[in-house]
């Protein structure tokens, strides 16, 4: 087996912050939760950014510019923009703007539209901090996070230009067929990072036979073209990530992704789930890959040919 790459997914656009107050908003949280990952064994950073008055997910790139500035100068690894990072309500070239501007080695890149409904979230007793956060959540309950071929195509075309590759997210099995599409289009090459990811309201579920799926169908398609990566909302997280390293996938963790270290216990903060990812692959016998390493693994351009 090859090294397992660990991702950590900082802070995310779905959970606000009255969810937890160790999930970082500001420029500075953000940074620092950042260098803490890296530090703990994350060799890609996962990144969204937040408006620092209030939480609110945002693509603005002088935010991530705040950010960005201090985590590539006190870690060396991969930094990865979301293409989804302001919000799935916002326009196709308005979310993208940070991506487009400072041309990371990485981006996601969601392989299709998603009925994304978090309002179940809403439903919870909270002493709301802002008062966008519980009408944001009730409102994804009629919500499509649109990614139709068009809006894929424009994404490779304009921010792939610039030699970024991507993370390609895919959250049901018709996801892997439509990156197939891609593939044969001569659209995206070789080697894919395909990011499954389970669990998730209007997703695939988190059973083992999903995850199973999801595997076979990838192997299926792509062969030995792609590297594999799992992460899982929830409670899923740890189970789902253990499951697939077994399997041959590297992982992904955050508190994009999930909010707890164990049962409701909150993490205090990403670096956490990272320590806790690492030592469960140790002991399982497997290696970390280097920020380095994963480089040479995804075929990355370098931190020296970014924007920032």
């Amino acid at each position: 087996m090859s090294k397992v790459i660990i991702t950590c997914a900082v802070t995310g656009g779905a959970h606000t912050p009255s969810m937890s107050p160790h999930l970082p908003c500001t420029p500075e949280e953000i940074a620092d939760q950042s260098i803490e990952a890296a530090e703990a064994g994350a060799s890609i950073i996962h990144l969204h950014a937040r408006d620092p008055d209030d939480g609110r997910p945002t693509g603005d790139p002088a935010i991530f510019q705040r950010f960005l500035q201090r985590i590539k100068g006190a870690t060396d690894a991969v930094v990865n923009i979301s293409t989804g990072g302001g919000g799935p309500t916002m326009a196709i070239e308005e979310r993208t703007q940070a991506a487009q501007v400072l041309r990371p080695e990485m981006c996601s890149l969601n392989m299709g539209s998603i009925n994304l409904n978090l309002s179940g979230l809403a439903k919870r007793d909270r002493d709301w901090k802002y008062d966008w956060e519980k009408p944001f959540l009730e409102s994804t309950k009629d919500l499509v996070f649109r990614n139709t071929f068009a809006d894929i195509e424009w994404i490779l075309e304009n921010i792939g230009a610039g030699g970024t590759r991507f993370e390609f997210e895919c959250y049901d099995v018709s996801h892997l067929y439509t990156l197939k599409y891609f593939l044969d289009q001569g659209l995206v090459k070789p080697p894919l990072f395909i990011q499954t990811a389970f669990g998730m309201p209007g997703a695939i579920g988190a059973h083992p036979e999903d995850l199973l799926h999801q595997k076979r169908t990838a192997d299926r398609l792509f062969g030995n073209d792609y590297k594999w990566s799992v992460l899982a909302a929830g409670v899923h997280q740890m189970r789902i990530a253990t499951m697939a390293s077994l399997m041959g996938a590297n992982v992904r963790v955050g508190l994009e992704d999930g909010l707890y270290i164990g049962r409701g216990e909150l993490a205090v903060s990403n670096a956490q789930q990272v320590a806790k990812i690492r030592r469960i692959l140790e002991e399982l016998g497997m290696e970390i890959a280097t920020p380095d390493e994963a480089r040479q693994m995804l075929d990355l351009k370098g931190g020296s040919a970014v924007g920032f």
